[in-house]
């Protein structure tokens, strides 16, 4: 087919016009104006809470714009003009965290075969069976986007970045007039990143439009013709013109009490897992793992999606059982104390734990159910809660959020909201998994900033990420995760290289 054939017929084009848009009573965007043509592929870029997920979801027509003189939110498809999304909604395919996040919300764990078939239908739920052909279709796009292996897979037994691809391919599936993505590489190991751009960067030879949000410029797809960025609530946007990255600036960490650090001389045994298996929807997860965790040690935990990372920080946690024939000991949980009393010394971060909180409560109000160990509140908060809370926010550089609805969040706001309820009862041990998806280069030098910091308080951390550029400086130990099997287990056979160091 030729790329320009039936442009006018086929794909979106999207006219904003003088958008403001309000937030809980915060300008997100003001006085912007796009047009997005059929054959551009846009960068969107900006800083956590700029508006960028805000702005794709006005585009989808998920939220509406503040009512003005000259607002306009134009949609031109098959020769006709719609001035209100209604009528091409079902045209727009969305890949991002916020819609990831609903399938834990709703608790629809259906098989991966399932999800990508409900693009077809351009449904949540599935609503007919599919035909032979469709599912030849879904099992073609299971192989372009590299996880044919997980077709019978249940969704909610998948990792976050196997979930990301099941959702790239809903999308393809639904054959969209305009794509948007969000962030869509969060979660995903290089081979599979490389998956991703690929697929994407493969739709340049049609005149599909997307915009494509990310925090890694270094991260792109083929085809880019176009760039965006907000600022202040406005919209800058023109050609792209592709540039070097600029490498990290190192960010100081102020000193504060949020995990003081009295060095202790002798280390304390956390967590013992002994020829440990996990078993999940009929699978086994983890292979027979023995690993000891102390006071001062910073272990880093990596391997491709779905070999079992994420399960093993939420066995940890005590969120998974151990199979019989091995075993897990924690600190403080023997002679029949509650798991809850171990959980109260440990900080957990993980895309669960963010999906899962009540989007009503405000940031302080998540932090201070962090420190009482709930999800949500049980009654009104105290006067030290609220110092205690405020200060672990201002710790993490959230005061200013703290008022704030999770609702009225950005993602990586959000992800800030979470750093700060694991680390308000200042815990013995913090379990991170995949810490800095969602922020912007400048919080994640910050946070890695206090990571490393904390990791040498003689707190221990267990942190798991794709990225090298996120390990700790300080890590202690390596474990390597294949198919649920360790590579290795034991001290770092070389020290990480730090964020913006150059690599020999």
């Amino acid at each position: 087919m030729n790329q320009h054939a039936g442009r006018g017929e086929r794909y979106l084009t999207v006219e904003l016009s003088r958008i403001h848009l309000l937030r809980g009573g915060k300008r997100i965007l003001r006085d912007l104006r796009w047009r997005i043509r059929p054959g551009q592929r846009w960068i969107l870029r900006g800083d956590n809470g700029a508006g960028k997920t805000q702005l794709l979801k006005l585009i989808a027509g998920d939220v509406w714009p503040q009512p003005r003189d000259g607002t306009r939110r134009n949609y031109r498809w098959r020769h006709q003009l719609y001035t209100e999304p209604q009528g091409v909604k079902e045209e727009i395919a969305y890949v991002g965290a916020e819609r990831q996040d609903r399938y834990e919300h709703y608790g629809w764990d259906l098989r991966v075969t399932e999800i990508v078939g409900t693009g077809i239908e351009r449904s949540d739920v599935p609503l007919r069976a599919l035909s032979a052909a469709e599912r030849s279709h879904v099992a073609r796009l299971l192989r372009r986007v590299g996880i044919e292996s997980l077709a019978r897979r249940r969704f909610l037994t998948l990792s976050q970045g196997e979930r990301r691809l099941v959702l790239l391919a809903r999308a393809l599936a639904w054959r969209p007039a305009l794509l948007l993505l969000d962030e869509p590489l969060n979660g995903l190991d290089q081979r599979h990143r490389g998956r991703m751009l690929a697929a994407i960067g493969s739709l340049r030879h049609w005149a599909l439009p997307w915009v494509y949000v990310t925090h890694r410029i270094e991260e792109l797809p083929a085809g880019v013709t176009h760039q965006a960025r907000l600022l202040g609530g406005q919209l800058r946007t023109g050609l792209w013109r592709p540039s070097r990255p600029r490498r990290p600036s190192t960010v100081a960490v102020r000193k504060t009490s949020l995990l003081p650090g009295a060095r202790a001389t002798r280390a304390r045994r956390l967590i013992v897992l002994h020829g440990a298996s996990i078993w999940r929807d009929g699978a086994r997860v983890l292979h027979r793992l023995t690993l000891t965790i102390s006071t001062g040690d910073c272990w880093i935990v990596h391997g491709p999606i779905g070999s079992g990372k994420s399960t093993l920080l939420a066995a940890l946690h005590g969120n998974h059982g151990v199979a019989a024939g091995g075993t897990i000991w924690r600190l403080g949980q023997g002679s029949g104390a509650a798991l809850s009393e171990f959980q109260r010394r440990t900080g957990y971060v993980a895309p669960e734990l963010q999906a899962a909180l009540p989007r009503q409560l405000s940031a302080l109000e998540a932090v201070v159910a962090g420190s009482r160990g709930a999800f949500g509140l049980d009654g009104a908060v105290r006067s030290l809660e609220h110092r205690v809370a405020l200060r672990a926010l201002r710790g993490v550089g959230a005061a200013t959020l703290a008022s704030r609805r999770l609702s009225e969040l950005s993602y990586g706001q959000a992800r800030r909201v979470l750093f700060a309820r694991a680390l308000v009862r200042r815990p013995d041990i913090l379990l991170f998994d995949e810490p800095y998806v969602g922020l912007d280069a400048l919080n994640r030098a910050r946070l890695g900033a206090l990571v490393n910091r904390i990791a040498t308080d003689n707190h221990a951390v267990v942190i798991a990420c794709h990225h090298r550029d996120e390990w700790p400086r300080c890590a202690t130990h390596e474990l390597e995760l294949r198919r649920g099997v360790a590579r290795y287990c034991g001290p770092l056979r070389e020290p990480p290289v730090p964020a913006g160091a150059p690599r020999r």
